[in-house]
């Protein structure tokens, strides 16, 4: 498969990216910076240097075209204000997913977060962080032309995955590795009966493989 990630630098795509190159994927990851594009070749994936906040759906769509897949894992960060909450997390987000619909590809997974909620109250930069995901989600969902599936991890840490998760659609809170999390989508990726559910994930006790077969088709 040909798999483009949005936000290739992340640290889960980072690891996502080793994961697919290492089982014989080709991968290529949108970068924002030209200096990032060493890391990307380490991890095995090709970089593609274009910032989704000032490019077009058309420039966007020029690199997704011939994918078999694409994944949505960039962010503002931590450190970033409630702008870039808007133009990351939600704008780059819907950018991501209409030029997915451009280029042809149908398989589409988001990277979003537990507690995304387009209602969400509260004028905390991390009340606008769940707001605009969870916008962008519903956006998402309304587009029939993708096989979307939306993962939403609980509290990120940087342990050393253990394979073992609970991937559901309601889970309760609780920590997951990022290390799990991009085992996850990588399998997620490949698995398109997961298309139309919207998942939560955390630290569990099922090895990842057999968490997705669980919820394949449901």
């Amino acid at each position: 498969m040909r798999i483009v990630i949005a936000g290739g630098h992340g640290q889960i795509a980072l690891r996502l990216e080793r994961l697919l190159a290492a089982r014989g994927d080709e991968v290529a990851g949108i970068v924002r910076k030209a200096e990032q594009a060493d890391d990307l070749r380490q991890a095995g994936a090709e970089p593609l240097v274009l910032d989704l906040e000032s490019a077009s759906v058309d420039e966007v769509a020029e690199r997704l075209r011939g994918a078999d897949a694409a994944v949505f894992a960039a962010g503002a960060g931590p450190g970033s204000g409630t702008a870039r909450k808007d133009t990351v997390d939600k704008n780059a987000a819907v950018l991501f997913a209409d030029a997915a619909v451009r280029a042809g590809v149908r398989r589409f997974v988001v990277v979003s977060s537990m507690g995304a909620n387009p209602k969400h109250e509260g004028s905390e930069v991390f009340d606008v962080y769940l707001r605009a995901k969870g916008e962008a989600d519903a956006y998402v969902r309304g587009l029939d032309a993708l096989d979307w599936t939306i993962l939403r991890p609980g509290q990120l840490t940087n342990d050393a995955g253990t394979g073992l998760v609970r991937l559901e659609a309601h889970t309760g809170r609780g920590p997951v590795p990022r290390d799990d999390v991009a085992a996850v989508l990588a399998e997620l990726v490949d698995t398109p009966a997961t298309a139309g559910l919207t998942l939560e994930l955390i630290s569990g006790s099922a090895p990842v493989s057999v968490a997705v077969k669980s919820v394949a088709g449901n």
